[in-house]
């Protein structure tokens, strides 16, 4: 493993001057990548991972009840219930709030309000 981590980080260095040259010897000019606008594809990457985490939460939400429904007085279902209930109630909490924090930003920005969820 290290023998093999200098040489890597060697070739990621060295293989912008070997494919640099040949784009500048051939005379033809590079290929530009289309135009991307960039608050749409952030907004929708932003949707999904809301999205994904309130799934996540809500899953947290029924494991937590769960162990703490079916603990049957065992003080350690009790507390891991009462813990995932917790963590899924303060990662719902921080969705929220860094979903609003988006859309403070964008209002004092001017940028347009984010399109809802899909």
């Amino acid at each position: 493993m290290k023998k093999i981590l200098p040489i890597l980080i060697g070739t990621l260095l060295a293989l912008p001057l070997l494919v640099g040259p040949t784009v500048v010897l051939s005379g033809t000019p590079p290929e530009v990548a289309p135009m991307v606008e960039i608050m749409p594809a952030l907004t929708r990457i932003t949707n999904w991972v809301f999205a994904i985490l309130m799934i996540v939460a809500v899953i947290m939400i029924i494991v937590g009840g769960f162990h703490f429904v079916t603990a049957a007085g065992d003080e350690t279902m009790i507390k891991r219930g009462k813990t995932m209930l917790t963590y899924a109630i303060a990662g719902i909490i921080v969705a929220l709030l860094a979903r609003g924090l988006i859309a403070f930003i964008r209002m004092i920005v001017g940028a347009p309000a984010a399109p809802p969820l899909p």
